[in-house]
């Protein structure tokens, strides 16, 4: 972990007449009784007595949640161990290192919601790049990242070198001099992964802006698209982490939205018990926050129990289904999380004070 970075305090840190200060968690369990409000305290529940009996779990992020600084919770949350893989978009994971490099550069738009085309084309002349209120500044993110992971890119290319592609962002960022900060590094996720050596899966990493640079160098023949590991290869050696993940009590599934991120790693379950053919523990945890209703071929919108048909899910599975904001609800849970790893035993006092 690198010295220059200050650890900021958190809030759960401080004490109160003797006691660790469960300010969130007493918060859901005082208020959270009903509808998507009692989801979200049963699935944290049954989150943390899972970590608590030594179980794992793997998180896969969808939608633009690294631009909506979900770091500032996911980042301490992976340094804890609360966290154990990951499933990102492409997007997420650059974005994750945006926020970092040019995070006083972007630039926010609360009344997007009443923007005239000529406002947005105001935006992209300014060379920004809008996701909803907020906006990624090209040069100081775009720009800047490319001149040093390019580098990276040819290397690899003239050496007939291989990787995954995060494993690149994994060397960029562990690398990235303190003097590059824009944004705080506690609030990183992926510095914070990469200093965990989590095992990640970015599935579809073509669809993102990355992705799109990349093929343009190999399109000039400057690169090579090979020194970038397949998505077959990224479930094959998932095979090998999710069974090492799983051992034990097992590994949960925390999803974030829909979308590949979700879809791919949730398959390695049935594949390897009807493609493999080998004996796996099925994953032992399932929490969906998404705002994606069920419809006609909608997978993002799926039931849990639709799972149990592919052999993803059992009838024994803990599930919920969070119909509501992830930028408002993964903050909550995960704060109250941290306060639950700072002070475990006390933690299992209050739940099972509340459960009652």
């Amino acid at each position: 972990m690198s010295e220059q970075r200050t650890m900021c305090k958190r809030p759960t840190e401080a004490m109160n007449g003797g006691r660790m200060n469960f300010s969130t968690c007493e918060f859901i369990f005082r208020n959270y009784h009903n509808f998507n409000a009692r989801v979200v305290r049963e699935s944290l529940i049954a989150y943390w007595r899972h970590i608590a009996n030594g179980g794992k779990m793997f998180w896969a992020i969808a939608g633009a949640m690294s631009s909506a600084q979900l770091g500032i919770t996911l980042a301490p949350a992976i340094r804890t161990g609360l966290i154990h893989g990951l499933s990102v978009t492409g997007a997420n994971l650059e974005e994750s290192l945006f926020r970092l490099v040019a995070h006083d550069s972007y630039r926010d738009f609360p009344d997007y919601r009443y923007f005239s085309k000529d406002d947005d084309t105001n935006i992209l002349n300014a060379h920004m790049r809008r996701v909803t209120d907020t906006s990624i500044p090209e040069d100081e993110a775009f720009r800047a990242v490319e001149k040093i992971i390019v580098p990276l890119w040819k290397s690899a290319s003239q050496e007939g070198r291989r990787h995954f592609w995060h494993e690149y962002f994994y060397q960029l960022v562990r690398n990235l001099g303190a003097e590059l900060y824009k944004g705080s590094p506690d609030d990183c996720w992926l510095l914070a992964a990469a200093e965990m050596n989590l095992p990640i899966v970015v599935p579809g990493y073509e669809d993102s802006t990355f992705g799109n640079i990349f093929a343009s160098y190999v399109k000039t023949g400057e690169c090579y698209a090979s020194i970038v590991k397949s998505g077959i290869e990224y479930l094959v050696a998932f095979y090998d982490q999710y069974r090492e993940l799983a051992k034990g009590i097992g590994v949960g599934f925390f999803q974030i939205g829909g979308g590949i991120a979700g879809d791919f790693p949730i398959c390695v379950v049935p594949s390897i018990k009807y493609d493999l053919r080998e004996e796996v523990a099925p994953w032992a945890y399932f929490c969906q926050i998404s705002d994606s209703t069920t419809s006609y071929g909608s997978y993002s919108g799926a039931t849990p129990n639709e799972k149990i048909t592919w052999d993803k899910l059992t009838k024994d599975t803990p599930m919920f289904v969070i119909e509501s904001d992830a930028t408002i609800v993964v903050p909550l849970i995960l704060e109250a999380l941290l306060e639950c790893r700072q002070s475990p035993e006390e933690a299992n006092v209050l739940f099972t004070t509340f459960a009652k």
